[in-house]
């Protein structure tokens, strides 16, 4: 099973950007999204229902704000949409499909960069968002978490980590709670295939960063420890343009 995830920065922009071609030409049996910022969800399904995906949506309560869906051609058991937390629900920050074999969540974590109002409220949800996880593992054990996380965990996951230590997405505490997330029993899928430098997933507009790839991998596909002997392949793709983040893979294997 071939599963993308990807911050589109608008789904309706990504689309006008080649984002269909590339699908129809990749043909991955799900995909992610984030940041769809779309509620009339209605206009863009059917484009992607004629490739063959089922399609859910979780728009913001807020027009043209967050939002995250997950596509799939094969239909999920059951879909759920949030996580029963009005505060982060209303923003549209995680859907969940379960699959005969693993559960699929699509997330956009918050950002804090705004300023200490959100940077608040990104350390509340990263906190809940642990214990949510925690007590649905207890029921469905083989999870993959797919999504725009907003954090780099490590030095090697940032252009330059010594000017980004006091950067919201680079601080202290949020690198801690993704060591403690993996601790709990995680997989960063990526960094489990490939451990070379400079390959991020997110690059600023300004000063021609992408062009000198002077990016952040703060997108993430994270595998429950007990799907380790099917994971297939990792793999980003920083040479598409569709959005200001690129798509990243995860290849599965069932027998």
């Amino acid at each position: 099973m071939k599963i993308i995830s990807y911050n589109v920065n608008g789904i309706r922009a990504a689309i006008n950007k080649g984002l269909l071609d590339w699908l129809k030409n990749h043909q991955p049996d799900a995909i992610c999204l984030q940041e769809i910022k779309l509620s009339e969800t209605e206009l863009v399904s059917p484009k992607f229902e004629e490739l063959g995906y089922h399609c859910y949506w979780y728009p913001a309560q807020k027009r043209g704000y967050s939002g995250v869906a997950i596509l799939s051609k094969i239909k999920p058991v059951h879909v759920e949409y949030g996580m029963g937390i009005a505060e982060y629900d209303f923003e549209g920050r995680m859907i969940r499909a379960d699959f005969d074999n693993f559960s699929l969540i699509s997330t956009y974590f918050p950002s804090g960069t705004s300023g200490d109002e959100r940077q608040g409220l990104k350390m509340k949800f990263l906190e809940d968002f642990f214990v949510y996880i925690e007590k649905l593992s207890k029921t469905i054990p083989n999870l993959v978490l797919s999504g725009d996380v907003n954090i780099c965990h490590q030095d090697i996951d940032i252009h330059n980590p010594k000017g980004n230590a006091k950067s919201s997405g680079f601080l202290p505490e949020e690198r801690a709670w993704v060591g403690r997330f993996i601790d709990e029993g995680y997989i960063d899928t990526f960094r489990f295939f490939n451990q070379n430098p400079h390959n991020y997933t997110w690059w600023s507009v300004r000063s021609g960063a992408r062009a000198k790839n002077l990016g952040w991998r703060i997108d993430y596909h994270f595998a429950s420890k007990s799907l380790q002997l099917h994971l297939k392949s990792a793999a980003i793709y920083p040479e598409l343009h569709f959005s200001d983040h690129c798509p990243i893979e995860l290849c599965l294997e069932f027998a």
